[in-house]
């Protein structure tokens, strides 16, 4: 009788061993992957915020006034309106982006969003895309002063995302589309932009035109 409750102790003890090594390795995991949700998301897009914005100040680094204010047509926009535009989206974006930390967490839509892939797409497409007018250059900033316009604006947008303590993923934009947008998505689209203008801006100065 000693023997079988001894045994039966035993058992227990490594049944109970068993048990606290499972939900340890599952807390593990459960930690890991809200660890790359989160994180990581706030990593790329601080990162992104950064590269882009080092990345257009670089692009119209010592121009001088006449390659500012060159056009490749009456059509099309100059350097310094371009810069002027990505200065007004970057208020925009900031609005955009205060208004969604107000909704309340919606995990449940999830399900509903189209892939990262959608959006990286779009903003990167070669096909021209047409801008509010809301935000059209008027010429009121010239020159240089459209980057350090620009700049201080985006300053304030990398201090906002690395002061997010939310899971982007969970915060939503409601948009006339039928899939919302969380907030990872809408800051594929602050990044991309620039992106997207800066291979404008180079197109710019490829132009045979293009004073030297």
């Amino acid at each position: 009788m000693k023997k079988i409750i001894q045994n039966t102790i035993l058992n227990d003890d490594i049944i109970m061993k068993k048990i606290i090594l499972i939900l340890s390795l599952l807390t593990l995991c459960l930690s890991s992957f809200s660890q790359t949700t989160e994180n990581n998301d706030l990593k790329i897009v601080i990162e992104n915020l950064n590269r882009t914005k080092v990345d257009l100040i670089k692009a119209t680094d010592n121009l001088t006034p006449a390659q500012w204010n060159f056009k490749e047509s009456s059509e099309r926009w100059s350097i310094a309106e371009i810069v002027e535009h990505l200065s007004i989206w970057e208020i925009l974006w900031n609005k955009v982006l205060q208004v969604m930390t107000q909704n309340k967490p919606q995990p449940e839509l999830r399900a509903t969003c189209l892939p990262d892939s959608y959006y990286k797409g779009f903003i990167m497409e070669e096909k021209q895309h047409v801008s509010a007018e809301i935000t059209h250059p008027r010429g009121f900033i010239k020159d240089q002063n459209t980057i350090v316009w620009f700049t201080k604006f985006r300053d304030i947008n990398i201090k906002f995302a690395e002061n997010l303590k939310i899971d982007m993923r969970d915060y939503f934009e409601r948009t006339a589309m039928p899939n919302p947008r969380n907030m990872y998505n809408v800051y594929i689209y602050v990044w991309g932009h620039i992106d997207r203008h800066i291979r404008q801006i180079n197109k710019v100065k490829a132009h045979p035109n293009y004073p030297k």
